[in-house]
């Protein structure tokens, strides 16, 4: 996702919402001229938090329950996931980690 417009990057994420059924609405949360942050609320009440920054590169995916990150994704230093088994831990990956990606992984712990 890294070297998107803010435009594109944008109507990636609403594309991607909008036919999950676990998705009950994406809000622009926070803007500035060059980031935005996305929340995004699922069914359960939990949310997920994207960051994007087009001048830097930076993405970052967190879901966030009951004030905390319970599994995760970013590109600080690297792509790497934070599991849910331990948020905390880096596991990297050798490829990007796209939001459409990431959504379904965060709706199959959601199933279960």
């Amino acid at each position: 996702m890294a070297g998107l417009s803010m435009e594109e990057f944008e109507r990636r994420l609403e594309a991607v919402c909008s036919k999950s059924s676990f998705v009950k609405s994406a809000t622009l949360f926070s803007s500035t001229a060059s980031s935005n942050l996305w929340r995004v609320m699922l069914s359960d009440d939990s949310f997920i938090d994207i960051y994007y920054s087009e001048v830097v590169g930076k993405t970052s995916f967190a879901h966030i329950k009951n004030k905390q990150r319970i599994f995760g994704a970013d590109n600080a230093g690297g792509w790497h996931w934070h599991p849910r088994e331990d948020p905390q831990r880096h596991d990297f990956t050798n490829t990007e980690i796209t939001f459409d990606e990431f959504l379904k992984l965060a709706e199959e712990n959601l199933s279960k």
